[in-house]
């Protein structure tokens, strides 16, 4: 265990590598070329790090037409990479994330398949303060009134409960340090959030923009106001 522990972090701690796991982070698979960019690398240099990804298991790749795209094998490398995040310095963090994509990252963003950042830890106070979930015994859980309101937003809970994932659990936020959730039903949720247009996806950027109709959306809903 101890040495295959010590072949991954050698291998994410590789800058290039890195930055290649970062930029699929916001769960859309990206083409070598547009990894190449982003990692401001050579098409020849970017093949030799993908080829390593891939054969450690960490990423699978989807061949369409001329091109293949890349993105993890698994959404808990997503969880462990966002993890690593808590490691660094709060301020430093903040600092660095901020100058390198502006400050809307850390207000509203997706961390993988999930909401996070301010946006996405007010939601969850809410969810809390309204008694729409609760703290059980093995994790989170929606409440009677939770089911009941999760039902009105269109949201099957008992079939996302039978997912081969986790369902519904706090996931720390880098910039909060705060629990955002994550789980089915928290995928669930922000897929909703998108499909009524309440937010929008930023171009090449893990932010989230909220919109007109999602600031209406989200004080009515959560109680969030701006």
């Amino acid at each position: 265990m101890e040495e295959q522990f010590k072949k991954i972090a050698a291998l994410i701690g590789d800058p290039v590598r890195a930055t290649i796991l970062w930029s699929l982070m916001d769960g859309r698979a990206m083409s070598a070329s547009e990894l190449a960019v982003t990692s401001d690398t050579s098409p020849q240099n970017m093949s030799m790090h993908l080829s390593k990804l891939l054969k450690a298991g960490l990423l699978v790749a989807e061949s369409q037409g001329r091109q293949r795209y890349f993105q993890f094998s698994r959404r808990e490398i997503a969880q462990a990479l966002e993890s690593m995040t808590l490691l660094i310095p709060y301020q430093q963090a903040g600092h660095r994330i901020i100058a390198s994509h502006g400050p809307e990252i850390t207000y509203c963003r997706t961390c993988y398949d999930h909401l996070a950042g301010k946006i996405g830890v007010a939601v969850t106070d809410s969810l809390f303060k309204q008694r729409l979930i609760r703290q059980g015994k093995d994790g989170l859980l929606p409440t009677a009134r939770g089911m009941s309101w999760f039902a009105e937003m269109g949201l099957d809970v008992e079939k996302l409960k039978r997912q081969r994932r986790a369902f519904l659990r706090p996931c720390i936020d880098w910039s909060e340090r705060r629990p955002h959730i994550a789980g089915s039903l928290a995928v669930a949720l922000l897929e909703k959030m998108f499909a009524l247009a309440w937010i929008r996806r930023v171009r090449n950027s893990r932010a989230v923009v909220i919109t007109e109709a999602g600031r209406k959306a989200l004080y009515k809903k959560f109680h969030i106001e701006y």
